[in-house]
């Protein structure tokens, strides 16, 4: 099954999914007490409150009464995020597929609307739910990447700034610690070339790689078995300064000691 095909199966699980919850809408619907002075807020009131209280299916219809009905309210873009919202408490796969699409809309509706940070960051969030482990499909943790680091270059100066970062590190490693493992099963199978090729690579796209101790100490190792122990020795002196309580840092230290008088015996050899 090839990602956009399941890409269309999970969407229409997802509107199937929808359809449901639709048919449930009439008992939340019509709601408004005679004489409301301000119907949109008094849906919207209740639609925070019962958000508040995870009552997912209950706030989604008091905001989409909200959005349907009061076209014209200033209410409606927040709750528009309020559905969106539902949609991420819920946390299953159909319902975080119709999360990217109410925040995505949000973005494209009000692209300049105070709270399109959240929606960015949410958007991002939608995405880092559906990450799946360092050794499966990794297509939703690269979304995930993309959508934090809009996050970072639109919104410079939010307040969600530290928490899009964290997320964006943290998705990051993801990608990162993938990566690590095929060349680290290049190295169990002692195909050398390769693992260091992918080391080198796990390097050079994300150098702040909070797993990058590993990556210097079996770098090093293949490097040494491929007898280029001069290029070897950097990545253990880099494990050493960058990692104070690394589990590859003694061994790390005595290599290094090993390396230096190897290749001092080489030099004083020539």
């Amino acid at each position: 099954m090839n990602g956009r095909f399941a890409a269309w199966l999970r969407l229409a699980a997802a509107v199937a999914a929808l359809a449901i919850v639709s048919a449930c809408a009439g008992q939340t619907r019509s709601a408004v007490p005679a004489g409301t002075t301000e119907p949109d807020k008094f849906l919207f009131d209740k639609g925070t409150d019962a958000l508040n209280k995870k009552k997912w299916l209950t706030a989604r219809e008091f905001f989409k009464q909200v959005t349907e009905t009061y076209t014209a309210s200033p209410y409606r873009p927040d709750a528009k995020l309020g559905i969106g919202d539902t949609y991420l408490g819920e946390g299953t796969a159909e319902a975080l597929v119709l999360a990217i699409n109410e925040f995505k809309e949000f973005l494209s509706f009000y692209p300049t609307h105070r709270r399109a940070d959240y929606a960015q960051l949410k958007l991002g969030m939608a995405h880092f739910r559906q990450m799946r482990h360092p050794q499966r499909d990794q297509t939703e943790t690269r979304e995930a990447v993309k959508e934090f680091e809009a996050f970072v270059a639109r919104y410079p100066g939010s307040s969600l700034l530290p928490e899009a970062k964290q997320h964006l590190r943290d998705a990051r490693d993801r990608l990162s610690e993938s990566d690590y493992l095929v060349g680290y099963f290049y190295y169990r199978q002692k195909w050398y070339p390769g693992a260091v090729d992918r080391f080198k690579n796990v390097l050079k796209e994300d150098p702040e790689y909070t797993g990058r101790d590993a990556v210097y100490y079996y770098l090093a190792d293949a490097l040494v078995r491929l007898k280029l122990e001069a290029e070897a020795l950097p990545y253990l002196e880099k494990l050493i300064a960058e990692f104070e309580m690394s589990a590859y840092l003694a061994d790390a230290q005595r290599r290094v000691t090993e390396l230096k008088t190897q290749l001092q015996a080489k030099t004083s050899g020539d």
